[in-house]
Formats: C-alpha cells, structure tokens, sequence
C-alpha cells in the first residue's frame, strides 16, 4: 500500500529523479513500524538514490506487500525477513527502523551483526534484552497512542482506528495529509509486539548505533526517545522537528538525516 507516499505527494508536489548508486555508500535498508507497510519510505526512497544510495524496503510479514497468517508471525520471523533482504550484499548495510522497526533491526543485527554497519532509530524503539513492544510502551507516559489501541487475541492483531491514529501518527501534518495517512494505516501482528527481544553486548552491542529523534512525536515521546538513548550508547544522535511520520511532513529532510548517520564504512564482509 502506497497511501503514507501519497500523503507526502500532498505536501511534496515533484518527485527527485534518481541517479545510478555509488558504489561507495553503504546500502541503505529501510524497515516500516508498526500498522505501516513499506510504501511510508517511497519519497526517502526517491531523495536517497537521487544522492547516490543504494536503497531496499522490506516489507514485514503479516501486511499488504508481505502477506502470512497471524498465526506464523513472530518477531524472529521479522528478523528473518531482514536477513533474506541483505543476504546478497556485499559491503555490511545501514539499517534503518521506524517506531516498531527498532526491534526489528535490533534482532537483526544480534543475529547477524558483522552484516551491519550501523543500526539507525528513526522516532524507533531503542530496545535492551528482555524488552518488549508492550513493555516499553507502556513505560512511555507521554506516548496519546496506548488509548487508540484495540488488541483482538483471538485473531492475533492489533489495530487502530484509521482516522484517530492518524491524527496521532501525523500530530504535525494537516487534516487533508491526515486523512491520506489514516487510509494507509494496516493490522498489526501481536506476537511480535509483546515478545521480549534478546540482545547481547558482544553481537548487537558491538554494532554502531545512531538515533534520529522527533521533536513532536505523540507516539513515541520525545523524553522517552531521550531516555532510552540514555540507557543504550549510540554514536551520534539527531533531531527533526516533525512528529512521528516525518517521512510524510519531511521526506527529503528525513533523507539528509540519514545522509548523515550512515558515514564512512566501519565493516567489511
């Protein structure tokens, strides 16, 4: 589903042209959140390869792009998704996490951390072992999103009414963008959401980490993105001024943010 692109199409008449990818940047692999689908990264898709980067979107199971019964979703499915995505790379891959996507590319790079060069947190859940989507969730007291939540155990999801999570998804994006987003916003696997991960300092604490911070996130709160960068060292730490979708108010910037985080290669394969 390509809704979220369009809503940045409202704000972003032209599109960038794309040019060929340098062989010298890292590739960079980019991992929606939670109730989104890949399509939330087709305008920073567009703005990175017109820079010169290879790009890929992983779509995770359980969605439009990515269909599978509830049932066989699990957070190590996710992270196997990943890994069939970089499986052929030849340099070690930037991966970046929106929201939910943070434990996704945390999982990641615990499994495989010598394939990763730096682990880049956009508005994203910066997670320690034995974390969980739920339990980090609800230690954010400034997150407006634990209220919109509807938890269905027998069928396996969780879900959000459309047009209250986009008002809180795109706090900072007009009512016309809200309303594109909220057409956007997909079911939810539960398994995934409330499974501790498990993370090690010699493999995913090893591998370099960067967090792109959201000034006027209502979903995950600005002091709770500041907490938790507190509690697990990242190299570098950025700031947007966009609430928790800038890839729909702020693609291109967005884009120029993750410029930055990705830097020089600091592994070979």
């Amino acid at each position: 589903m390509k809704v979220f692109a369009g809503a940045a199409a409202v704000i972003l008449a032209t599109a960038p042209v794309a040019i060929a990818a340098s062989p010298h940047k890292a590739t960079e692999v980019l991992v929606h959140g939670a109730f989104e689908t890949s399509g939330v990264w087709d305008r920073v898709t567009a703005k990175l390869e017109k820079d010169g980067y290879s790009v890929k979107t992983v779509d995770l199971p359980g969605r439009p792009g990515n269909e599978a019964p509830m049932s066989a979703i699990s957070l190590d499915l996710y992270q196997q998704t990943i890994a069939t995505a970089i499986a052929g790379e030849r340099h070690p891959v930037v991966l970046v996490g929106h929201s939910f996507g943070g434990f996704a590319i945390s999982a990641e790079a615990e499994a495989e951390p010598d394939k990763v060069q730096t682990l880049l947190y956009v508005a994203a859940y910066l997670p320690r072992s034995g974390d969980s989507l739920l339990t980090m969730a609800t230690a954010d007291r400034g997150s407006k999103l634990a209220p919109l939540l509807v938890i269905n155990k027998e069928k396996g999801y969780a879900s959000v009414a459309p047009e209250a999570g986009a008002a809180v998804f795109a706090s900072d994006a007009p009512a016309a963008v809200q309303s594109i987003v909220a057409g956007g916003i997909v079911n939810e696997p539960l398994a995934p959401l409330v499974t501790p991960i498990v993370l090690t300092d010699s493999r995913f604490g090893s591998v370099d980490k960067v967090t792109i911070r959201t000034l006027r996130d209502q979903v995950v709160s600005t002091p709770f993105q500041v907490e938790m960068a507190k509690s697990t060292p990242v190299r570098l730490q950025l700031t947007i001024d966009t609430g928790h979708t800038p890839f729909v108010t702020e693609p291109n910037r967005l884009a120029l943010e993750i410029e930055k985080a990705a830097g020089p290669h600091r592994r070979t394969l």
